[in-house]
């Protein structure tokens, strides 16, 4: 599932279920972090949102169980080999969830709506008109400051941030250099092994216009040529 396609149902989900605190994810894509130690344009667009993220470690599915098994019941509570259409499949699952939650006597006798009705709605608000209002890039500059890069600057002087070239100058080249961001002037910060200073650049794609429209890890196409 693309990215924004994992956006929009999380909206619905957050419309009808409010703002959970934090997210339980996986490694892979979309929500593996970029090269390991920056976060993805989802991981960006939640910290906007104040939504935390905790990454399962790889290949460790048991650390996820209770989600891993409620799949486990969609699949054969839905039996997705009986619906002749995707849209049948949803209808069934939907269906199935309800009475799953709603109906089911899975807690001494009550159903888990029943015996958590908190669970209901997180209590933290969310709708479209919520968001563009109260949407923070305040808050992902800092989730940011909690991350660091290590890079080995190429032979043409430069290092990767976000499917970008940052040149810091080919007398570094093949150097071990750390990549830092600095919010109060929204600039990568790059450093040596010993913590000197070696570059400090805009990070132009840390806005909310890219962050919003996960276009942060895309390339922008050049103001002068139109080329990529």
């Amino acid at each position: 599932m693309p990215p924004a396609s994992t956006q929009t149902q999380l909206r619905l989900a957050f419309t009808r279920w409010g703002r959970p605190e934090r997210l339980r994810v996986d490694n892979g894509t979309p929500w593996g972090a970029a090269r390991g130690d920056l976060p993805t344009d989802l991981g960006l667009w939640l910290a906007g949102l104040a939504v935390g993220l905790d990454y399962n470690p790889p290949a460790t599915p048991q650390d996820n169980g209770v989600v891993e098994r409620s799949q486990g019941t969609a699949k054969r509570w839905g039996e997705p080999h009986t619906c002749d259409t995707l849209e049948d499949l949803r209808q069934r699952l939907e269906m199935m969830d309800e009475i799953q939650r709603g109906e089911y006597p899975s807690v001494r006798g009550r159903s888990r709506q029943e015996a958590y009705p908190e669970l209901a709605h997180s209590g933290r608000d969310f709708s479209p008109g919520w968001e563009e209002s109260h949407w923070s890039l305040d808050a992902v500059a800092g989730y940011l400051t909690g991350y660091a890069g290590r890079r080995k600057v190429g032979v043409s002087g430069a290092i990767s941030v976000y499917n970008r070239d940052l040149y810091i100058g080919v007398i570094h080249k093949k150097e071990t250099v750390y990549l830092s961001y600095n919010p109060l002037s929204n600039e990568w910060v790059v450093a040596d092994d010993e913590g000197r200073q070696l570059s400090r650049q805009p990070a132009s794609e840390i806005c909310r216009e890219r962050i919003m429209t996960l276009t942060v890890t895309c390339k922008q196409p050049n103001k002068r040529t139109g080329d990529k």
